[in-house]
């Protein structure tokens, strides 16, 4: 997003200045203390150089409390109804404090979640030091955003009794599944003659594996409370900070210094770990990006919307659960040394519950990058590129990036005689907008790709300035409700231009925003409290260049075809304070002349998938997954605990042939990657499980479909269809 600095320079030349003649150094504070230091710092910062900043007012305080009480306590365990009393006095002073730079209300909340944190060390040691009872018929609501507080100690422990018996109960059931596992692999070794060792677990009685489950559930505890123990209060203060510049969008952030150097390390490339970008999602670790080439990618143990529930190491007998803690102190267990083993307990999007163990390692760049693939389908050939990321030499654009590669793929296809395109976007959460615009300057002759608005009426097109066309044939892009950013201003254009026809989701994600990194020391004359860290801010919006905003709608798909996800909160409109949909003036632009009857071919399309079985029984999957997520109401009697589990993979059992669909199309490798995969047995896994997961692509053959049905007749002389504005 090179071309976008240019602007945000300017704006921070004339802050730099401000903030020069603000003399923002530590002799003008008579109370040296780095907190109020970097309040003072970041509002600042916020005012001057967000793209549409808030007035701190009575409602920007009342979004901070509400917030910061939740971030603090999202399941409601540590504080009650009176603590609620007590904060509420200062529901709309925070901004007035934030101005003064005082930390009071911070300071009351911090204080008294410290005192509430220990006495709950009290509550679930004497909790699980008692059996429960699973034959009691009782049940809990994880609906926690309804939930009231408790308001007195009675009802908060007997909260946590409960929440301990849903922890508890679900090892118990893992112990008891196991043992029934064991007892029929044992039989079947019996009658079969072979040698069977019983694991040790499989040995225990109903009363030990409850004992079981409960010192595990404990060990669990200790070990989170003592993860806590080692937070001071500078890190809490942190969490504060993110609340409040959270207010202004959800994608403006304040990075702690470790915070910093570990976005600079992902920015650079340089990824070790499970290769999955993770985030808080009330109690849970949700996984919110699967990043191409990394040890989940390749091996294919976590999706988008997974929630990861427990951690265990290849060392470890016993998992932890990460099940209320910080996405940081979590991401510690997960992480680890290149070629060490983790297994993690995942609850999966349609609510099973299932263990992943997944090597670490780091990941591999090469798998971020554009590959192809040659389609037969009876006499006609058509290529697919599959582009992962938007990415380019932070050094060098030359060097290496995603336009100079896709257009190496569309050259190389060409050679092998393929009469369609299909571009799949698909999970390309984007990247360097420069590369986008490069990319559509590959099927359109020139003109703007699109528009991109600083602050107040200032307004700059970027455009395709190079007449040269790589590929004047069909062309159809794939996206879906994770395509966002970068993929969406490419989509978006190409639909505008009527270049390509999109086939997906309803919508993509719907990021229409633009970042800045800005580091905190910058400010400071004179610094003799350390690092202050940086904000990440929001300073330019995307427009398409018919005048809308990707923000919030993202891109709609020509035709559209539902995925698992479709009822799923995901995407821009999932998080708080999401900047608005707007339009601005449209650019001038020639619509692309080249297809005939292009309406026409979207129409056919639409009915082709109303009439498939395939996309009926995802769309039915679709709707059994938001259901079951709906369900907030968690049975902790033993009986009826396993009865759900089973009614769950009975009712799942119909959607088994989503992943058996066959869409008779073939895969081959270009000519050029045949001769490397030769010699590189890795790559030739890697693309043979690649065409593995395209020939069950019922979109992808719909893809193929779209490109048959294209009439094509390139560039028509004399009959460019003009649209001035």
């Amino acid at each position: 997003m090179r071309l976008m600095k240019k602007n945000f320079k300017v704006l921070l030349l004339s802050v730099f200045v401000a903030a020069a003649s603000c003399s923002f150094t530590t002799k003008e504070f008579n109370d040296p203390n780095k907190d109020k230091l970097l309040i003072d710092l970041i509002t600042y910062v916020l005012d001057k150089g967000h793209y549409d900043p808030k007035d701190m007012d009575d409602d920007f305080s009342k979004g901070v409390y509400k917030d910061f009480i939740i971030t603090m306590d999202p399941l409601k365990r540590y504080f009650m109804a009176s603590d609620l009393k007590v904060f509420s006095e200062y529901e709309t002073e925070i901004d007035d404090q934030i101005r003064s730079k005082e930390l009071t209300f911070f300071n009351l909340v911090h204080d008294r979640y410290k005192e509430r944190l220990e006495e709950s060390k009290e509550f679930y040691k004497d909790i699980l030091s008692h059996s429960f009872d699973y034959d009691v018929d009782e049940t809990i609501n994880v609906d926690y955003e309804t939930l009231e507080y408790a308001t007195s100690k009675r009802e908060l422990k007997e909260r946590w009794r409960k929440q301990l018996k849903f922890s508890a109960i679900s090892n118990y059931y893992e112990l008891v599944d196991e043992k029934e596992t064991s007892e029929e692999k044992e039989k079947e070794a019996a009658l079969s003659n072979e040698e069977f060792i019983k694991s040790e677990n499989a040995e225990l009685t109903l009363i030990e594996m409850e004992e079981k489950a409960r010192t595990t559930a404990m060990t669990s505890l200790d070990e989170y409370y003592d993860f806590i123990e080692d937070l001071e209060r500078k890190d809490y203060f942190a969490q504060f900070l993110n609340v409040v510049v959270a207010e202004f969008d959800p994608h403006t952030n304040y990075f702690a210094p470790p915070d910093r150097d570990r976005f600079d390390l992902r920015m650079s490339g340089k990824l070790e770990g499970i290769g999955a970008r993770l985030q808080k999602k009330n109690d849970y670790i949700k996984v919110v990006e699967v990043i191409s080439g990394g040890p989940v990618w390749r091996g294919e143990h976590l999706e988008v919307g997974d929630l990861l529930m427990k951690v265990q190491q290849e060392d470890e007998d016993e998992a932890v659960s990460i099940v209320g803690m910080r996405v940081d102190d979590a991401v510690k267990l997960i992480k680890g040394p290149k070629g060490t083993k983790v297994t993690l307990t995942v609850k999966r999007v349609d609510g099973a519950i299932e263990e992943e163990t997944i090597t670490r390692d780091v990941v591999e760049l090469e798998e971020t990058y554009a590959k192809s693939t040659i389609i037969d389908k009876e006499d006609k050939r058509y290529g697919l590129i599959n582009l992962p990321a938007f990415y380019f030499d932070m050094k060098d654009y030359g060097e290496r990036n995603a336009a100079s590669d896709v257009k190496r793929e569309i050259e190389s296809l060409k050679e092998q005689g393929v009469e369609g395109l299909v571009l799949d976007l698909r999970g390309n959460g984007g990247g360097s907008l420069k590369t986008a615009v490069d990319i559509a300057g590959l099927f359109i002759k020139k003109g703007p790709v699109v528009q991109v608005a600083s602050g107040g009426e200032r307004k700059e097109v970027l455009e395709d300035k190079n007449s040269a066309i790589s590929w004047d044939g069909p062309l159809v892009i794939l996206v879906n409700e994770l395509s966002a950013s970068a993929s969406e201003i490419l989509a978006a254009a190409m639909q505008d231009y009527k270049r390509g026809i999109i086939l997906g989701s309803e919508q993509s994600y719907g990021k229409g925003t633009v970042q800045n990194m800005v580091d905190l020391n910058q400010w400071l004359r004179k610094n003799d409290m350390g690092d202050m860290g940086a904000l990440k801010l929001t300073t330019q919006k995307f427009y398409r260049v018919n005048g809308g905003s990707t923000q919030l709608e993202g891109v709609k798909s020509d035709v559209v075809m539902p995925d698992r996800y479709s009822y799923i909160d995901i995407g821009e409109r999932d998080y708080d304070n999401p900047l608005p949909y707007d339009k601005i003036s449209p650019a001038d632009y020639d619509v692309w002349d080249g297809y005939i009857d292009y309406q026409g071919t979207i129409s056919r399309s639409k009915a082709r998938m109303a009439k498939s079985q395939q996309l009926q029984l995802i769309e039915q999957n679709a709707q059994w997954i938001k259901k079951s997520r709906e369900e907030n109401i968690v049975q902790l009697n033993f009986d009826k605990y396993l009865g759900e589990i089973e009614r769950r993979k009975k009712e799942t059992e119909k959607f088994d042939a989503i992943g058996e669909y066959d869409n008779k199309l073939s895969y081959r490798s270009l000519p050029n990657e045949v001769t490397q995969m030769k010699q590189d047995t890795t790559l030739r896994e890697k693309r043979k499980r690649w065409h593995k997961s395209l020939a069950k692509d019922i979109y992808v053959e719909e893809a193929v479909n779209v490109l048959q049905d294209l009439k094509l007749n390139n560039i028509r002389s004399g009959k460019v269809a003009k649209i001035k504005n």
